[in-house]
């Protein structure tokens, strides 16, 4: 399985990239070493949407408090790029993707990272992962 992150990304050009107890959603608490990861710098913390492409180096979860009912599991992951996005994908290409259940990949990335302001990490499907290839 392949994942994406949406996170705050200062510097796309580094060679690693470290996300500290990133919120997952869509089975993102099951990304592992070894693992795809398409890095998308968060619009709301000033970024442009898809910038690179890496291996995950280490992933590690975070523990659950136990005073917290409910709680999204977090997981910290070290990355390293091995491409830099050619071509843009971020909310404003992706908007108009709105019908939930045309089994688009571009719809399943709008609604896993963009139906929610929140930055995460998201577990996508081969097709999305595939569609995602096409940028690099």
């Amino acid at each position: 399985m392949a994942f994406a992150i949406k996170a705050e990304i200062a510097d796309p050009m580094a060679e690693t990239f470290t996300f500290t107890a990133q919120k997952t959603m869509y089975d993102g608490k099951n990304i592992a070493a070894g693992d795809t990861i398409f890095l998308f710098a968060s619009e709301n913390e000033g970024g442009n949407g898809l910038v690179a492409r890496g291996i995950v180096l280490s992933a590690a979860a975070i523990a659950r408090q136990s005073d917290i009912e409910r709680q999204t599991p977090r997981v910290s992951i070290q990355v390293r790029r091995t491409a830099l996005a050619r071509r843009p994908l971020g909310r404003n290409e992706l908007r108009h993707l709105t019908d939930w259940q045309d089994g688009r990949p571009g719809t399943e990335l709008n609604f896993k990272l963009y139906r929610q302001a929140t930055n995460k990490i998201v577990g996508i499907s081969e097709s999305a992962a595939a569609f995602l290839k096409g940028f690099f």
